[in-house]
């Protein structure tokens, strides 16, 4: 009878060297067979999958969050994510809160399982605008469409995701607003000439971008308080005297945005200059009240640039304190008259303020200032978004460029940006720009390097987590930076299961009418309890309740793993089906103790109420030590090989030098051979240091002789040693410990000595050694003489060849006549 629980395969595979043992396999049998290579590679692939498959179901299991989140209703399940469930079915007794799969194997038919999903609509979707196919010049200000789609509505379900594509493209000639704002301290006289000239220059220098471009002009100077400004009546009158100036004054709207150039000049030729006492300016009084007062200024739902000139710094919120002005920047218009009427009362904006009132009135600064504090605007525009810096000139043309450049810098990007997100939804981007570029996370929110007619994509991404706003829907609204076009988005958030309006009110299921019957269990009503609804707060207080399921008086309620229904304590349900909790309080469980090699238990015992309850033979808090002691056995059958004692089945080596599961291991047993040494010598040999203290130092050896180191046993657990005696001669033994503390020794009579050394070979060496070293010296120094002799014979040959003279002389001949001159003879 076959084994069983072994696969027919697995049967098979062992029965076929039997069966077919004395006879070859047929043709047929090979080709059904296939290859040993290719039987191996289809055990592998089995195996991988039993195991992918094991695991999957495993992780699946201790990971299922529908059933340990313990969800009540159908509400609280759908909330917990995606991939959980409801069955709505009355007399469904598992789990009702699972993944959908889990519940059709559990009984729960298709109609009964609610699993609502979340969907996305998009209300309007206008193509974004081409100015050669849309009708070009003809097109009015609200028929251009830059970004698409305009509206979404979007149903959330916790956790799920919903995704949808954004477009957007620069129109051609998309008219622009530009607000002037200037610092007209006197330093600023020679830039205040410049800009009376800009108006009709600048529309005509930006023809190319814009025929539809309006401009208006506003100034600024400090705030009418000490110590910002002298408060005399001489000084509030002319602060530049003997020079003409203005009044001083916070700040003021000269011209409204306006399409007349002429008109412009004219009233910024109007302005004067005039003077404070500080340094840095109030110009985000200035900016604030620009950005925010959009009727008063004038400012359309079209591309909007506010360049602010200036050679200051600026005053920002805390510097008004130093004035007496501690109201903080409400952030509202005050504009009467043009002028702003509350500077002594408010102090200067923030610049997260600021940065946030730009953002929201879709407005793009042009920082135009000296080269001195372009530094500091430059760190000023970096907190700022679609802003740009550039360095102010005394040339009317030059300012024109830079407007110009700056309005480039900042148009060709786009930056997208959301409104604020309800507690529990988030939103991510992905671009898709120019030349095939995609970004991801903070950069995933903009695309440089646009030129006008340029489409690019962002993949947005919004998730719900929960049921964000209680259930009641939001709208968000996400636009471009410097663009008053903007996506709205509707967000409706799933918290509540489509059987949650069938309920049936009053239901006899739940005790009698005390609940509704929803979505297949009862949700009681006011001043009920319970499961099916069968407490009443009336009958008892609820701490007396909660009181029954308290453990020994403590804190927790049914100790944190479950909780008091009626008092009484109904315990969480895990993850793992397996795994659960138990006792009057839920304080046992089956999955807590301790355990040994990862195994609950060791896999040698049971879990109950968080102890191990070992099985025979084995001990321990998870089990881990056997009661037998086969697992400390040596090769020689000694426990722990004489060296150790045997503790939870593993060996625990007494003796130092030995080691090893078994303490069979001795690294240093080369030291013990020397040890044991004087102890054979004396014994076997009657020689050595101790052959007279034989009997009283080497009582502990029981010696057996054998002949040879051949016939010496060979055996594992058996030592082998060899040492050399006093006579240069090297004799064998073995040793073997003993329970009883007694060394066995086995030694070979044989030992092995060096022979003698052969006289006559050696003294032949020798002289013929001396002989040849005689030869080898006599052959060099002849060798060494006959090039000596060589070189000065070459030499003497090239000195015979360099000597020449007249064969008629002799070079050695001197001449015996003297030859003297009188010093005194003149020739007479």
């Amino acid at each position: 009878m076959e084994p069983v629980g072994r696969s027919g395969e697995a049967q098979l595979e062992e029965r076929r060297p039997e069966a077919m043992a004395g006879r070859r396999p047929t043709k047929v049998e090979l080709e059904g067979r296939g290859s040993p290579v290719e039987l191996m590679d289809m055990k592998v692939l089995l195996i991988s999958a039993l195991l992918g498959f094991v695991s999957h179901v495993r992780s699946k299991t201790d990971s299922n969050v529908c059933i340990s989140a313990n969800a009540k209703t159908c509400g609280q399940c759908i909330q917990i994510g995606p991939q959980c469930a409801w069955c709505k079915e009355p007399r469904f007794k598992p789990s009702r809160c699972d993944d959908k799969d889990s519940l059709e194997k559990a009984g729960c038919t298709q109609l009964g399982i609610e699993n609502p999903r979340g969907s996305l609509t998009i209300d309007k979707n206008k193509p974004v605008t081409n100015l050669k196919i849309d009708g070009g010049q003809n097109l009015k200000l609200d028929e251009i469409t830059q970004i698409q789609p305009q509206k979404l509505t979007l149903n959330l379900r916790s956790g799920e995701s919903q995704k949808f594509t954004l477009k957007f493209k620069r129109a051609e000639d998309y008219p622009i607003d530009l607000y002037f704002l200037m610092d007209l301290s006197d330093s600023m006289r020679s830039n205040l000439e410049n800009v009376k000239n800009l108006g009709n220059e600048l529309a005509r220098a930006m023809q190319h971008i814009t025929k539809d471009l309006r401009i208006g002009f506003g100034s600024f100077l400090e705030k009418l308080v000490m110590p910002f400004i002298l408060m005399t009546p001489k000084y509030l009158k002319n602060p530049c005297f003997p020079n003409d100036c203005s009044a001083p004054f916070s700040y003021k709207n000269v011209l409204n945005l306006t399409d007349d150039g002429t008109l412009f000049s004219q009233e910024v030729s109007k302005q004067k200059t005039s003077g404070n006492l500080d340094s840095p300016e109030a110009g985000f009084d200035a900016i604030m009240q620009a950005a925010v007062c959009t009727e008063v200024i004038g400012w359309r739902n079209v591309t909007r640039l506010l360049v602010f000139s200036t050679d200051a710094g600026f005053h920002f919120a805390g510097d008004g304190k130093l004035g007496g002005i501690v109201h903080p920047n409400d952030g509202k218009c005050h504009l009467e008259d043009n002028m702003y009427t509350k500077s002594n009362h408010f102090d200067y904006p923030t610049i997260s303020q600021l940065v946030d009132t730009l953002s929201d009135n879709n407005i793009q600064t042009i920082f135009a200032v000296t080269q001195q504090f372009r530094d500091l605007y430059q760190e000023l525009s970096a907190l700022i978004p679609k802003s740009a810096v550039g360095t102010l000139s005394t040339n009317s043309s030059n300012v024109i460029q830079l407007i110009i450049d700056a309005y480039n810098s900042l148009s060709s990007e786009v930056i997208l940006e959301n409104s604020k997100l309800p507690a529990g939804v988030s939103i991510s981007y992905i671009s898709h720009c120019k030349n095939g570029v995609s970004e991801k996370g903070e950069n995933g929110r903009k695309c440089s390097h646009i030129s006008i007619g340029d489409e690019v994509t962002f993949d947005i991404e919004i998730t719900a987590t929960g049921c964000p706003s209680k259930g009641k829907s939001e709208t968000i609204r996400i636009n471009p930076l410097g663009f008053s076009e903007k996506v709205e988005i509707v967000l409706n958030f799933i918290c509540e299961c489509e059987c949650h309006k069938e309920g049936i009110l009053n239901s006899t299921e739940c005790s009698g009418g005390h609940g509704t019957l929803e979505c297949g269990v009862c949700r009681c009503n006011e001043g009920r309890l319970g499961g099916l609804c069968e407490c009443s707060q009336d009958e008892f207080l609820t701490d007396d309740l909660d009181a029954n399921c308290r453990m020994d008086n403590g804190t927790d309620i049914c100790s944190n793993n479950g909780e008091c229904v009626c008092g009484t304590c109904e315990c969480k349900k895990r993850g793992n089906p397996a795994e659960i909790y138990s006792g009057k309080f839920c304080e046992c469980d089956n999955f807590s103790c301790d355990r040994s090699n990862n195994t609950l238990c060791g896999g040698h015992g049971r879990c109950e109420c968080k102890k191990c309850i070992c099985d025979a033979n084995y001990k321990g808090t998870a089990c881990e030590c056997p009661l037998v002691n086969s697992t400390c056995l040596a090769s020689n059958n000694v426990i722990c090989n004489g060296h150790g004692t045997c503790e939870c089945g593993e060996c625990k080596c007494t003796d130092k030098k030995f080691e090893g599961p078994t303490c069979e291991i001795c690294p240093t047993c080369s030291q013990i051979c020397t040890e044991h040494k004087d102890c054979v010598e004396c014994k076997q040999f009657r020689m050595g240091s101790k052959k007279h203290t034989c009997e009283e130092s080497c009582g502990s050896f029981i010696l057996t002789e054998v002949n040879t180191k051949e016939e010496l046993p060979n055996q594992p657990h058996v030592n082998h040693c060899k040492e050399r005696d006093v006579d240069d001669c090297w004799f064998f033994f073995t040793y073997t410990n003993k329970n009883d503390d007694k060394i066995e020794v086995q030694v070979a009579e044989k030992k092995e000595c060096p022979s003698g050394p052969d006289i006559i070979p050696i003294v032949a060496g020798v002289v013929a050694g001396i002989v040849l070293i005689g030869l080898a010296l006599l052959l060099i120094w002849k060798l060494l003489m006959v090039i000596h002799d060589r070189r000065e014979f070459a030499k003497f040959e090239k000195e015979k060849m360099n000597a020449r003279w007249d064969t008629g002389d002799n070079p050695i001949y001197k001449s015996a006549v003297t030859t003297v001159l009188n010093p005194k003879y003149e020739g007479k």
